[in-house]
């Protein structure tokens, strides 16, 4: 805590009247004391000088009259006026007082004045012949105040005496002075605004007072923010009164002004100057100041030509100029020097009032005077939400080290949706936000669509959404700001995953894919109830159990981990559209490479038509009518998980090149040089006009300032499982745009609105239908373009456009660009193809063995992987290696290491190959219940034969002899490793026996301690635990029941060896190569050369 005291006074203290002790360090200071007498000597003289005159004034006669102080007035009239018992008169605004005349009055003391406006009406040839030597001055002997020259006085004053004669003493050794003062970081931040003046420099009647009234009026009223003028009006009637218009006292008046302008603006105020100040050296030293101060100064000159300024001359001055009733009046005949290279100049005569005023504002938003945080993007574009710019990347030298720690810490799975909320988080899309929502920030969300936030910790809440949510002790302050939250952004997870967390002595743990690839750490996790009913309620306000997102939710483990994320790399698809995913960083770079001062963000789930492309273009041409020089168009398609049914991200992002390829040529395409086109990562979750907040917030914290909303958005139809809408728009069509221009949080965030636009078969385009020919506009719907699509249209002649053109089979050649309409239909003429890409989801390599050979696309139902050495996996690979260690089979990996792809052979294919298991409803399979924490696979050349039965009757599952093996390595898909038998558990599964062997690779590290169950569990404590709760669990993540174990302690090694012999004598009876006699109905492929092939 910071110290306050006086710096030493240039005078002794600690004496007594007689000369008594010093203070023990003032003997030491003694020379720098004389020292400072003498450099301040001059000020004292200068100040006994002012007692002086102010003691002759006091002794001055009153009798039979006042003293006429004749001065220069602000805002005072014409004439004399009397003022606390002295008569003051006043000369307009703009008048130099260069002649100097001594009134006396009743012979009281000679006050030199300017002359007043009755007396600057006479001739000049009348006002030149007098001077103060016409007045003589009885002074007694006292000092004459004609003799004193203020103007010099003040100068010399000023030019001897330092700055700073008191200071703010430093806390302790090193502290800097500002340690005794609030910074400006802080206070700004506090005020949620920055300090500046906006000096207005120009001759009379230039509208100085005028703008800036406007200006303060729009700031206070619209914004909130602290403003405040200082005017003639208002600094010659209080702190200025003593000034004439001599050039001394205007320089003066200009250096008082500047002093309050730089106290006013430290202190957090906007500050409006309205001074002519017309001397170019005067504004510089102001200038100077607040350099010094480092506080932002705008010189402002309204450049307008003197005879428009006459022809306004709305105080009548220059008509009196003209009449020769004033002298010496600004930019008529006393000088004024314009400013060489002022920040702002309005020439007024060209401009509205509020065109000035829109100018002057635009120059505080794009310099981020109107927020109190630092400037952290380039000007006119933004800052992120909460004023801090996010990006959770790991730095490139860290990597390694972070990922070698992931590898200790314990896992939780990741869906494909969680990873788009994770690259949302990580690249800065869903500021402040660092990580999965905690409990406390998810209560804000529902509760507010919105979060409190601390990001200068002024209210010691700095770490309010990164530290565990408690719900006992709360802070005695809280965070003043708010912003935009509108969608709850968590990860969930089952008692499995909760439990391994719980178990682990680690404060972090590691984010993993469905295919197995450790993508993040999160640190200090916060493990709360996933209160599902609760989030669906809040979220959505809608009952609709069809609904695919809350499906989704639903469908989510009992639990939610909150924590900060750091990601170990980029987050990259590999489909070909990773060039259009850009973080907000990269974003901001682009904007700042065009020249953007501000940026419009277009949203789309659909192909782009002319249509669309009238309403950017329009929009573009708006922003500039406001006085913007660069707009810059955001092309932004939505990247994340979307439902079955939206047209699929490749289709949407290849059809927009072609619409930047064609740029202005055709009525359907953008101009590139001012348009960037990118990725947004999030899923959408179709929850209307709260989840419409959420989509301008994050554009917001990617450089946009602008966001162009349309009617229902991110809204749906109901599910035929809606209570109240089944089969009905969700959500009222107007109600997003409506709750968005609203909603808390949202900042300066503008909206820019749809408007209906039809095509124009007389122009070949699309536009706002004109009122006057209706009959010449069509509409062209999304379902009816769908339609055309579907069949094929091909385009109408553009002199002869149908009414109805599905009967004509055609569409108008100036709705879509060419190329882009080739996409649309292809998609739509072969929507079951397949080879779509419906949203960003990792397209990984499976990791296979190098003896393999793949086919298809991993993570689809086509993948298949063959061996390269053999015919089939499960017939031609002996069951045992050549070793001939008797507890040693051969293991074929169908799922590595923390993969969750239900991969499986595929024993009715030709060759037996390695794919992946689907759903009822034909998707592909995956574990949700936790990441795998085993190598799953196979034992070749056995089979679980349901005639089989187990002493409780359970018939055998009808498949291979299943393995899990408990190393630390992570086996290859399809590799065929040697792997040491501990023991086995059986698995009962809806009524078969489903045995699970327990094996260790041999060339695991600890292959070489671990021979037994006994000593599994020895070496690697809790792990029996962990596989009994998998295999009876597994499911349950899925709805579906538990499993049981036919007993709760595993076989020994012999026992689980004797059942592998079994199954392989089982086997051979398959292969019709045993005693016992198989069916043929089985309908599996058998033919390879290890079986029934030749």
């Amino acid at each position: 805590m910071a110290r306050y005291a006086y710096a030493p006074l240039s005078v002794e203290e600690g004496r007594g009247p007689d000369g008594g002790r010093r203070l023990p360090h003032e003997a030491a200071a003694e020379a720098e004391r004389a020292a400072k007498v003498n450099e301040r000597m001059p000020m004292f003289v200068g100040i006994c000088v002012l007692i002086a005159i102010t003691f002759v004034l006091s002794r001055s006669p009153q009798a039979g009259g006042n003293v006429v102080a004749v001065t220069a007035g602000g805002g005072m009239g014409q004439g004399a006026t009397a003022v606390g018992g002295v008569g003051v008169a006043t000369v307009p605004e703009g008048t130099a007082a260069s002649s100097v005349k001594a009134v006396a009055v009743d012979d009281g003391p000679v006050i030199p004045v300017s002359p007043p406006a009755s007396t600057a009406s006479a001739s000049s040839s009348s006002s030149s012949s007098s001077s103060s030597s016409d007045s003589s001055c009885d002074c007694d002997g006292r000092v004459d105040p004609a003799s004193v020259d203020m103007g010099a006085l003040r100068a010399a004053a000023l030019a001897s005496t330092p700055p700073h004669i008191i200071e703010c003493s430093a806390a302790s050794d090193g502290e800097s002075q500002s340690a005794c003062h609030l910074s400006h970081r802080t206070r700004y931040a506090a005020l949620g605004q920055k300090g500046a003046t906006l000096w207005m420099t120009g001759c009379s009647g230039a509208g100085k007072t005028t703008i800036a009234s406007a200006l303060e009026d729009r700031l206070v009223k619209a914004y909130g923010k602290h403003v405040y003028r200082l005017d003639g009006d208002n600094l010659r009637t209080g702190i200025n009164r003593d000034l004439s218009f001599s050039e001394a006292d205007r320089a003066e008046s200009v250096r008082r002004t500047g002093e309050m302008a730089t106290l006013f603006a430290d202190a957090g105020v906007i500050t409006l100057v309205g001074l002519i100040s017309p001397y170019r050296g005067d504004r510089d030293m102001v200038r100077r100041r607040h350099e010094e101060q480092g506080i932002p100064f705008y010189e402002i000159f309204l450049d307008v030509p003197v005879e428009e300024l006459k022809k306004r001359d709305p105080k009548g001055q220059y008509a009196r100029v003209e009449s020769g009733e004033l002298r010496h009046f600004t930019c008529i005949d006393d000088p004024y020097e314009p400013p060489l290279k002022p920040e702002i100049t309005l020439r007024t005569h060209e401009l509205e009032i509020e065109q000035s005023a829109d100018i002057l504002f635009r120059r505080l938003e794009m310099d981020g005077i109107l927020q109190g945080a630092p400037k952290l993007n380039p000007p006119g574009l933004p800052n992120p939400d909460g004023d801090e710019a996010i990006d959770r990347h790991v730095p490139e030298h860290l990597r390694a080290a972070r990922m070698e720690e992931a590898m200790t810490l314990p896992k939780v799975l990741i869906t494909d949706l969680d990873l788009n909320w994770l690259q949302t988080i990580g690249e800065g899309w869903a500021s402040p936000l660092k990580g999965f929502m905690r409990e406390g920030t998810l209560l804000e969300v529902l509760h507010f669509n919105s979060i409190l936030v601390d990001p200068f910790n002024l209210t010691g809440n700095g770490n309010i959404h990164s530290t565990a949510t408690n719900f006992e002790t709360f802070s005695e302050f809280r965070p003043a700001d708010r912003v935009s939250m509108s969608v709850p952004i968590t990860l969930s997870c089952t008692s499995f995953t909760k439990s391994a967390i719980e178990s682990s002595s680690a404060r972090a743990v590691a984010l993993t894919t469905q295919m197995g690839n450790i993508v993040a750490i999160l640190r200090d996790p916060e493990i709360y109830p996933n209160r599902k009913e609760e989030i669906v309620t809040r979220m959505f306000g809608v009952i609709d159990p069809g609904h695919p997102y809350i499906q989704q939710i639903y469908g989510g483990g009992d639990y939610l981990i909150g924590g900060e994320v750091e990601l170990l790399d980029r987050i990259k698809y590999n489909d070909g559209l990773d060039k259009w995913r850009k973080t907000t960083t990269e974003l901001m770079e682009e904007f700042k490479q065009k020249g953007a001062d501000t940026v419009y963000a277009f949203q789309t789930r659909n192909p782009t038509h002319a249509g669309h492309a009238y309403l950017m273009r329009s929009a573009g041409e708006n922003l500039k009518e406001q006085g913007f020089k660069k707009p810059v168009l955001w092309l932004s398609p939505l990247g994340g998980w979307t439902k079955e049914d939206d047209v699929p991200l490749d289709v949407r992002v290849k059809q927009h090149e072609e619409v930047l390829n064609s740029g202005l040529k055709h009525p359907g395409g953008l101009d590139p040089d001012s348009t960037v086109m990118a990725i947004w990562p999030a899923p959408m979750v179709y929850a209307g006009p709260t989840e419409v907040i959420f989509h301008a917030k994050s554009r917001r914290s990617a450089g946009a300032s602008y966001f162009v909303v349309g009617r229902d958005p991110a809204g749906m139809k109901g599910s035929s499982l809606a209570v109240a809408h089944k089969d009905d728009d969700l959500y009222d069509g107007d109600h997003g745009r409506y709750v968005l221009r609203n909603s808390p949080g949202i900042g300066l965030m503008k909206m820019l609105s749809f408007v209906k636009v039809m095509y124009d078969i007389k122009d070949n385009v699309m536009k706002v239908p004109d009122d006057s020919r209706p009959s010449d506009f069509i509409s062209i719907s999304g379902s009816k373009m769908r339609l055309l699509a579907r069949n094929g249209a091909v385009p109408c002649s553009a002199t002869d456009i149908p009414t109805d053109l599905v009967e004509a089979n055609c569409v108008p050649s100036g709705f879509m660009v060419p190329k882009g309409w080739e996409i649309v239909v292809d998609y739509y003429r072969n929507i079951d193809a397949g080879r779509w890409i419906p949203w960003s989801r990792p397209s990984v390599d499976p990791g296979a063995c190098k003896s393999t050979i793949g086919s298809g696309k991993f993570g689809t139902l086509d993948f298949k992987l063959k061996p390269s050495d053999y015919d089939s996996f499960w017939h031609d690979i002996p069951m045992k290696p050549s070793s001939g260690d008797e507890y040693v089979i051969n293991l074929i990996t169908e799922i590595p290491l923390r993969m969750t792809a239900k991969m499986e052979v595929q024993k009715a294919l030709p060759g037996n190959p390695i794919g992946q298991d689907s759903n009822k409803d034909g998707s592909p399979r995956y574990y949700t219940y936790g990441t795998t924490f085993f190598n799953y696979g196979f034992i070749p050349q056995t089979w679980e034969d349901p005639n089989f039965k187990d002493s409780l009757g359970n018939g055998g599952d009808n498949d291979p002899l299943d393995v899990m093996e408990v190393g630390s390595q992570r086996l290859n898909m399809g590799s065929i490793t040697p792997c040491r038998v501990l023991g086995h558990l059986e698995l009962i599964d809806e009524g078969e026996m489903d045995n699970k062997v327990i094996c260790i690779a041999l060339s695991d590290p600890d292959a070489g301690s671990i021979h037994s169950m006994g000593d599994l569990e020895r070496f690697k404590p809790g792990m029996i635990e962990r596989l009994k709760d998998w295999l009876k669990r597994y499911k349950t993540s899925d709805g579906k029941a538990e499993n049981s174990l036919a007993s709760e302690e595993p076989t020994s090694a012999k026992e689980a060896m004797d059942l592998i012999d079994e199954t392989h004598s089982r086997w051979k009876n398959l292969c019709g190569k045993g005693t016992g006699y198989v069916s043929s109905d089985h309908g599996f492929w058998l033919e390879s050369p290890g079986c029934k092939g030749k």
